[in-house]
């Protein structure tokens, strides 16, 4: 029993000691006069507690899928770090993939039990360092795919770009006419009184 109790001890002053350098909960544990390890590890359970039943679980996801990637290509371009660009840059890639998939099957996925705890973990694989599942499954499946399909991909780009560009001149020269056939009409209201 001791040496479980001792290994927790150790494991708790090694999460203190990678937590030194986050100045945020320091500030809260000078103030809650609660240790920072406690603090990430309860943050952390509630976190967990959060997904696993489903509150706001599709914003938390998201939170995560997007924050720390974010911050992380941020700091990648302004330190001209190449390595990490390239990293954040497939990470987007396999992200944004993953996105347009989850969009066509969302009604399926509502069904799936610890959806979104799943998610979480799955991009939380895709973006740590440690893991880089994002260079894997980059590596593996999308490179070949998008490579494959690239120029149809292109034609399909160009295709929606002219047709979004159609609608938006029929939506103008619409709203145009509608504004003009006001204006005539509010003029003719005037003559009559």
């Amino acid at each position: 029993m001791d040496a479980v109790k001792d290994s927790i001890h150790a494991q708790l002053a090694e999460l203190r000691t990678s937590l030194d350098d986050v100045q945020a909960l320091q500030n809260l544990e000078d103030q809650t006069q609660v240790p920072k390890e406690y603090l990430s590890l309860g943050g952390a359970f509630l976190l967990l507690l959060t997904i696993i039943f489903g509150l706001t679980a599709h914003t938390i996801s998201s939170i995560v899928g997007f924050l720390y990637p974010a911050l992380k290509s941020f700091q990648a371009l302004e330190h001209r770090a190449s390595g990490d660009v390239t990293q954040w840059l497939i990470y987007w890639v396999v992200y944004s993939f993953f996105s347009i998939i989850e969009v066509f099957v969302e009604t399926l996925l509502y069904w799936i039990p610890f959806y979104y705890a799943f998610k979480v973990a799955f991009l939380l694989w895709a973006m740590l360092p440690q893991t880089r599942g994002a260079k894997f499954l980059y590596d593996s499946f999308l490179k070949d795919f998008l490579k494959s399909n690239e120029s149809k991909i292109d034609a399909a780009l160009s295709n929606a770009k002219n047709a979004a560009g159609k609608v938006a001149e029929e939506a103008k020269t619409a709203g145009k006419e509608m504004v003009e056939d006001k204006l005539k009409d509010a003029a003719g209201v005037k003559k009559d009184e």
